[in-house]
């Protein structure tokens, strides 16, 4: 009998696969924003599914390191696999074509992939260190927004990056006027 769930396993694997990487700032350890999408999706968003909070921790597993589906469907099973080959981008496409065929694998991918866009747009938005940095997240937050608007069950999600979107705008505007 194991006492451990899904997404100790996913939390556990994503602390190995992103070790040594770090954030933009160059400081702050990588594996904490997946840490902190999880806990977005948990606390904020109030979802609690195993399978989610394991692909929350994995979303850039696939994408940032050599674990491939194989290793998350085995540690994980096939719907948390499959919510993180969802979220991850083709690096094999250039630039402009990768965001395009991401966005469109996101809207045609299981509405909890969307969800965890979300919580990644909303924990990167709200780790902004440059005024640049915040207005191309805001950018990615409406794509995000735009994404999950037809899914119910992510309105509030949608709502609160909507309310950290307005509240970055309102920053940087007063940023502007001084």
């Amino acid at each position: 009998m194991t006492y451990t769930t899904k997404w100790h396993h996913a939390a556990a694997l994503a602390a190995r696969v992103h070790q040594n990487q770090y954030r933009k700032d160059g400081r702050t350890p990588y594996d904490a924003h997946p840490a902190r999408v999880a806990t977005i999706i948990s606390a904020l968003f109030g979802f609690h599914d195993e399978a989610i909070l394991a692909a929350a921790y994995l979303h850039d597993a696939i994408e940032d390191s050599g674990t491939d589906y194989e290793d998350v469907l085995e540690l994980c099973g096939p719907e948390t696999a499959d919510y993180v080959v969802a979220m991850t981008k083709d690096m094999r496409l250039p630039e402009q074509r990768r965001e395009t065929a991401y966005d469109e694998q996101l809207a045609a991918g299981p509405w909890q992939a969307r969800l965890i866009k979300l919580a990644d747009v909303y924990d990167n938005l709200s780790d902004a260190q440059t005024d640049w940095g915040k207005r191309k997240l805001i950018k990615k937050a409406e794509r995000a927004i735009s994404l999950a608007a037809g899914d119910q069950q992510l309105a509030d999600a949608c709502h609160k990056l909507q309310t950290l979107v307005h509240a970055v705008e309102s920053e940087l505007a007063q940023d502007a006027r001084r």
